[in-house]
């Protein structure tokens, strides 16, 4: 019995490598300082925990669900939306619940693509899209992110190939693993490039959330024709540490919400509706403890970026995620240096070629350890006088 060619043809799980990594260092008895990872390590709010517990107990929420989700869940996204961005969303026709960001991405190019289609993807960017292409069967090709552009894309610099074969394009901003955020300038040019070269946007809004020095992030759908030709794909991973919990949902355009919903009647039967409560919950109520999240992570941002200064790294502070964006010191590929420090250190942090050509010449570190911690991990890398 052989696997069939869409598993052959995925590619290699870039996280699993770097977990196997940090695994066996950790079972050798070091004490690692993981700052690899994109997992929130601060738990989810007590009230939404409760919310959860509640609705557990309810034997209503022991049946299936309906098969699109729970009308409940679908009306907070929308008043989320409105309440956070401005813009109205209608709960029936353009919101479709997932389970997790992740799944509707990677479903999205099976649901708008046919094989052989093209997709245009960020690099460096979020692996996990290039298993939406692979499942799909289409080709991609990138655009590069670029430090000297503030890590957008530049679209002239899309070829007139690429703009006549490109049907789907994905964003994310605040963007991984760079950190740079994106202004409503830059998406009402992509509106307009989009509509000039027919291509669907999906922008992955993962850490909206998360900006820092009181610059709230842009959400795609605030800008005029956003709608027309795209959809914004939220998660209540990072704004409200839920990642394990796998809830989050798409916004826009009605005829891709509903191509979401149609391939998922054929995958699920929905969330638990405990779970899509307690959402709803999260959504609604009292955001104090999003804002006292964003603290968190700027203020372990600016540790992070004084201590680096302190040893000679001189490294650039994130606009906005949980993540930032560090140069590797000269003679060193990314996974050469990532492989050191995990070594001479026990320091874990993921190589930027992991993230595509261009994520080549740095490394990804997560906000998500303490700021004790984040001291220690760069007087460990001092010691390895490697920037001085």
């Amino acid at each position: 019995m052989e696997l069939s060619n869409r598993l052959k043809n995925l590619p290699v799980q870039f996280f699993a490598n770097l977990v196997n990594k940090v695994t066996n260092a950790v079972n050798e008895g070091r004490d690692v300082i993981n700052l690899g990872q994109g997992n929130p390590d601060q738990p989810t709010p007590s009230h939404i925990v409760k919310a959860l517990q509640t609705a557990a107990e309810d034997p209503q929420n022991h049946k299936y669900s309906s098969f699109r989700g729970l009308a409940e869940l679908k009306e907070a996204a929308a008043l989320f939306y409105k309440r956070q961005y401005g813009v109205e969303v209608d709960p029936e026709n353009e919101i479709a619940i997932l389970f997790g960001a992740k799944s509707g991405l990677v479903e999205l190019p099976i649901c708008l693509l046919n094989d052989g289609d093209l997709m245009l993807l960020p690099d460096p960017g979020y692996p996990d899209y290039l298993s939406g292409a692979a499942l799909a069967n289409v080709e991609y090709e990138t655009f590069p992110l670029l430090k000297e552009n503030g890590f957008l894309p530049n679209y002239e610099g899309i070829s007139v190939k690429q703009r006549e074969r490109a049907k789907l394009m994905f964003l994310n901003f605040p963007n991984n693993p760079t950190g740079a955020i994106a202004n409503r300038s830059f998406f009402e040019e992509t509106v307009r490039f989009a509509k000039t070269n027919n291509i669907t946007i999906v922008h992955d809004f993962a850490y909206g959330a998360i900006g820092y020095d009181r610059k709230k992030p842009v959400s795609f759908l605030e800008v005029e024709g956003s709608k027309d030709i795209g959809i914004e794909v939220y998660t209540l991973s990072k704004t409200y540490n839920m990642a394990g919990w796998r809830v989050g949902f798409a916004v826009g355009n009605p005829l891709i919400i509903e191509a979401l919903n149609l391939i998922q009647d054929h995958l699920y039967c929905s969330l638990f509706p405990g779970i899509q409560k307690a959402a709803a919950i999260a959504l609604t109520e009292d955001q104090e403890c999003v804002r006292e999240l964003v603290q968190l992570y700027e203020n372990r941002r600016n540790t992070l970026i004084k201590a680096c200064s302190k040893i000679g790294w001189q490294v650039d502070a994130p606009a906005g995620s949980f993540f930032a964006w560090l140069p590797t010191p000269k003679g060193f590929t990314s996974e050469e240096f990532a492989d050191l420090l995990l070594e001479k250190a026990d320091v874990a942090v993921a190589p930027g070629n992991g993230f595509g050509k261009y994520g080549e010449g740095y490394v990804r570190v997560g906000l998500l350890v303490s700021e004790d911690r984040l001291i220690e991990a760069v007087e460990r890398i001092d010691k390895l006088k490697l920037f001085r």
